[in-house]
């Protein structure tokens, strides 16, 4: 379809670019992005393998945890085929209820994993101020409960948005200089008053991440306020190392999304394509990064990995 404006014309097709100004340099940049998505798929699988064949990683923290590579694989698995295409075959081609549905799994997965997050502090927050009635309150049955009310959450508050997009009429332009599909970034190319689709975009923000943030917080604060009454340092000192895993995968998730934001609505003088690299490798840094962070970290996921790689060794 053509590219220029017409009037009464919507376009139904769309060009993803990749990204504008490296184009010529698209396929060694497809490298290390190939090289993270294996490593992203890999070790969220063998974790989430490790976790529900070893009955002793059943418990709480675990299953959240498994819950929290499936979100990865699927998050990374949204974004990453469809940037290799374009870099490999320049297959920028998307139609607009592909590329409609391609941005429902981004950010359901993406609002699945911060709400995932949140009940992962909840958990630390339980195990360290209730120790000793920590299984009787996070019973599977209650975990099983709370997962399916962190997806309906995330899938609920997504689902309007295809609404949202389907009403507009894309007369403006074809072209996404991007290399996966944004709500905003399909909104602004239309001929129509976009204003619900910002609104509902900053709610849908302020009522997830920003929530899960603000909640995040408030759980740290009363662990720490909790450690720091205990009379042993040792106990201190347990109690604090179990928190690091989950700590280091709160920045590692928020911190480059965060950064990434900050650099579109600050940095105006940032070329167009830091702004695509960095929220290319917001999506799978953590991805990644999560299940070696947990596996370095949490002695228990090490022990379960190393035996189903190396069975020989004890």
């Amino acid at each position: 379809m053509s590219t220029f404006n017409h009037t009464g014309v919507s376009h139904t097709v769309f060009r993803l670019l990749g990204i504008p100004g490296l184009e010529d340099q698209h396929m060694c940049i497809s490298i290390p992005f190939l090289i993270s998505y294996i490593i992203a798929l890999l070790g969220n699988s063998l974790l989430i393998f490790v976790i529900l064949t070893k009955q002793s990683l059943h418990g709480p923290m675990y299953l959240f945890l498994c819950m929290l590579a499936g979100a990865d694989i699927v998050l990374s698995t949204s974004t990453i085929p469809q940037m290799l295409a374009i870099f490999w075959f320049n297959a920028g081609e998307i139609s607009l209820d592909r590329c409609i549905t391609q941005l429902f799994f981004i950010y359901s997965t993406f609002f699945s994993e911060s709400g995932i997050l949140l009940i992962m502090a909840f958990d630390r927050y339980i195990a360290i101020c209730y120790p000793l009635r920590y299984t009787m309150i996070l019973t599977h049955c209650l975990i099983g409960k709370i997962g399916m009310a962190v997806f309906l959450r995330a899938h609920c508050t997504i689902f309007p948005m295809i609404f949202l997009l389907k009403r507009l009429t894309f007369c403006n332009n074809n072209i996404l200089p991007h290399t996966f599909c944004e709500h905003i970034g399909l909104a602004k190319y239309a001929c129509d008053d976009i204003r619900v689709n910002i609104w509902y975009g900053f709610f849908v923000l302020m009522s997830t991440v920003i929530l899960d943030i603000v909640l995040i917080f408030i759980s740290y604060v009363l662990i720490l306020c909790a450690v720091f009454h205990m009379p042993s340092q040792d106990a201190r000192h347990k109690s604090l190392n179990t928190c690091g895993s989950h700590v280091c995968v709160i920045i590692l998730f928020y911190g480059p999304g965060i950064f990434s934001v900050l650099t579109q609505r600050f940095g105006h003088h940032i070329p167009l394509h830091i702004h695509i690299l960095l929220a290319n490798v917001s999506m799978l840094a953590p991805p990644m990064l999560n299940p070696i962070i947990y596996g370095v970290k949490t002695k228990q996921i090490r022990d379960q990995v190393i035996f189903v790689l190396f069975p020989k060794r004890k």
